[in-house]
């Protein structure tokens, strides 16, 4: 594991260990020394290193990569020793190191499973059997609350020291700001960069991920805008059939209840999707169901399952490696996100170019 920081000792080291009987963990890597070794002494792992390059040469079958960093430069090295790679979202920060990704992992006929586990959540498996049988969809509104995570998270035992060398974080956020300017080569104002790199691969790509395994691409960014520093943002995507999607995320500190719905309206039935915060074990999605029987309208609220979304991701991370199955979220599919992301911050520069004239 070359990352140990919240998502990880949050669910991935924890669901690791229940699936003891698929995994195990052989060494843990971290740029913060004292994270890594309280790590590996709290899950029982020998190994404890902070240089991944150590790491990917070490006898192993598979990485996880669930660093704030790009993650391209561990994963392409994994794959050329002839390992599994999974990373966690966004896959990366640009579409040449998506598809550096992607062939390095062809090339040496290793899986690359990219993390997005909402897309293994029961409730959400069957609301997209349930689309299918919406033919007269013409609308879905997707909106996220975000909100502070410290109380959602300050119940599980987390480690983190403050022992990073300066320099390695300097260095850090020097390559950071590189792959920036080359994602968005067209020069957006300072607020866009923020939102691309902390709203939009950070959270949102949850969403439009989301949209696009239900939905599809859009064939076209209707709207767009950024406000609030980058932290917030709407759009509009429009679909063949006359279907349209509106997407929302609005940063709201002062309340502690993060809240996301995907609703989807048809002429004749409505779904909704309630997502819990990300970061509670086991917390069910709810799925809503509104329909009309002999005239009378009803409504059903499904919890499909307490299975967690995180813990069937890794199951399915382990049927792609020991079984060959196709991951659920391949290198291909999470490409189209970020090429998404760009383009919805060159449509938003381009709007607001065009205002000014």
């Amino acid at each position: 594991m070359i990352g140990c920081g919240l998502i990880a000792q949050v669910m991935h080291l924890h669901y690791l260990r229940e699936l003891s009987d698929r995994f195990e963990i052989a060494a843990v890597c971290d740029l913060s020394p004292g994270t890594a070794r309280a790590v590996a002494r709290a899950y029982g792992v020998e190994r404890h290193l902070t240089d991944w390059r150590e790491l990917v040469a070490s006898d192993l079958d598979a990485v996880m990569v669930l660093t704030s960093a790009s993650h391209a430069p561990p994963a392409i090295a994994a794959a050329r020793r002839g390992l599994h790679v999974f990373v966690e979202k966004p896959m990366c920060f640009t579409l040449r190191e998506a598809d550096e990704m992607i062939a390095a992992c062809r090339d040496a006929n290793v899986t690359l499973t990219v993390g997005y586990h909402k897309r293994h959540d029961p409730a959400y498996r069957l609301a997209a059997e349930r689309l299918r049988d919406m033919t007269e969809l013409r609308y879905v509104r997707v909106t996220t609350l975000e909100a502070p995570i410290a109380p959602y998270v300050s119940q599980y035992p987390l480690v983190r020291v403050a022992d990073v060398p300066a320099e390695a974080l300097e260095r850090a956020r020097e390559e950071r700001a590189a792959l920036i300017d080359e994602a968005l080569p067209f020069g957006p104002a300072d607020d866009l960069r923020r939102a691309y790199q902390d709203l939009l691969l950070d959270s949102a790509v949850h969403e439009l991920n989301l949209l696009r395994s239900l939905l599809g691409d859009p064939a076209a960014i209707s709207s767009v805008d950024f406000w609030d520093d980058g932290r917030s943002m709407q759009a509009v995507f429009a679909y063949p059939g006359e279907r349209r999607a509106a997407i929302g995320l609005v940063w709201l500190p002062g309340l502690a209840h993060y809240s996301q719905e995907l609703a989807f309206y048809a002429t004749d039935r409505r779904l909704i999707l309630r997502f819990p915060s990300p970061f509670l074990r086991s917390e069910p999605t709810v799925l809503e169901l509104e329909e009309e029987d002999r005239g009378m309208p009803w409504r059903h609220e499904v919890v499909a399952s307490h299975e967690e979304a995180f813990k069937l991701e890794l199951r399915g991370f382990y049927e792609s490696v020991a079984e060959g199955k196709k991951p659920v979220n391949s290198g291909e599919e999470a490409r189209h996100d970020v090429a998404l992301c760009v383009a919805l911050v060159k449509a938003a520069q381009t709007r607001r170019d065009a205002a000014r004239r």
